[in-house]
């Protein structure tokens, strides 16, 4: 009899148990979705009282749960503290020696973070190439920091380091043999920076992407383009590449006008009224000038205009020179062409 009242008892148990467990999944999924739908409109400090309020729920059930299954949280709680008292006590010189090796780690590491983050702020010739080496040697310095701070915790508390580090060589080899691209990588990265092919700033197309370079890691190279966009190549990957800020652009502008004007009175107007541009761009590295005449079209005498830039400078300058170059023509009374179709009729015999 003894047995089917204990029985009974524990399914009871069981029956509440699975009831509570479940009634608080529903309230925590109903809570989450009338949050979604209300989060335009609802005010923060409802939102703070109803978390408040789940939490309480929640923190009720599961006493109710301990006291429902007969087990004594406090003498948990204090057989707990009385442990971890004892193991303090013991370890209390390995853990302030730890906080003090990860303490002098993350010192070492922000000190060359901080002098390492004004190189490169001066403008200088040498300005891209300085902030490209800070950060790979940022980069260089956290990684053997991290690595020797672990190494002396783990032998403050007594693990036997020399093995561990007589076995980075069989280590490193089945790393080698396992992650072949992984330090196809690094060594990619380490050719980028120090062959200079590019710098963080630089213009540069990869795999068809054309954009500015953000960051790069031994690693990973970042490279945003004008929309925002962030492309993450791995440098194994860098096999070809453009770099578009090594040496200086130029704007080309082509544009025609009709036959019946003279060219020559047109390159003379253009070469006299073009330079005044330069005064409004400082981009501008020499006067624009007319190279003459491209191309005798079908309907239109096309003429080419040039001007040297700032490397990636060169589309505002051009849609300047066009907007000029309108103006010119239309105050001079310069026809500028449209497509045209002479139609020949034979005449009548009759």
């Amino acid at each position: 009899m003894s047995f089917n009242l204990l029985f009974a008892s524990v399914a009871l148990n069981i029956g509440l148990t699975v009831s509570i467990v479940v009634g608080i999944l529903i309230i925590l999924f109903l809570g989450r979705l009338f949050l979604k739908r209300k989060a335009e409109t609802i005010n923060k400090w409802f939102v703070v009282f109803l978390y408040f309020l789940t939490f309480l729920l929640i923190t009720t059930a599961i006493f109710f749960l301990l006291y429902m299954w007969d087990y004594n949280l406090l003498t948990y709680i204090e057989t707990l503290f009385t442990d971890v008292d004892t193991l303090i006590a013991a370890n209390m010189g390995s853990a302030v020696s730890s906080l003090l090796v990860i303490f002098f780690a993350l010192l070492i590491m922000r000190i060359a973070k901080m002098s390492l983050l004004n190189v490169g702020k001066k403008e200088s010739p040498m300005k891209k190439r300085k902030q490209t080496i800070a950060k790979v040697v940022n980069s260089i310095i956290k990684y053997i920091v991290s690595i020797v701070a672990i190494l002396v915790v783990l032998a403050i508390w007594g693990v036997n380091v020399a093995p561990a580090l007589a076995g980075l060589g069989i280590l490193g080899l089945v790393i080698g043999l396992g992650a072949q691209k992984f330090i196809n990588d690094l060594i990619s990265g380490f050719f980028i920076v120090f062959e200079h092919h590019f710098d963080v700033g630089d213009k540069i197309e990869v795999q068809g992407f054309k954009g500015d370079v953000v960051d790069i890691g031994l690693k990973t190279t970042r490279i945003r383009n004008w929309k925002g966009d962030t492309k993450i190549v791995s440098n194994g990957e860098i096999s070809t590449l453009i770099n578009y800020s090594r040496h200086f652009s130029v704007a080309i502008v082509e544009f025609g006008i009709a036959y019946q004007e003279d060219a020559q009175t047109t390159i003379d107007l253009l070469n006299a009224e073009l330079p005044k541009v330069r005064a409004d761009y400082p981009m501008i590295i020499e006067d624009p000038q007319v190279l003459g005449v491209i191309e005798l079209a079908n309907s239109s005498v096309n003429l080419r205009v040039i001007a040297k830039t700032l490397p990636e400078q060169h589309y505002a300058v051009e849609r300047e020179i066009r907007k000029r170059i309108k103006k010119l023509l239309d105050d001079n009374d310069i026809e500028i062409p449209f497509p045209q179709v002479v139609v020949n009729q034979p005449k009548n015999r009759d």
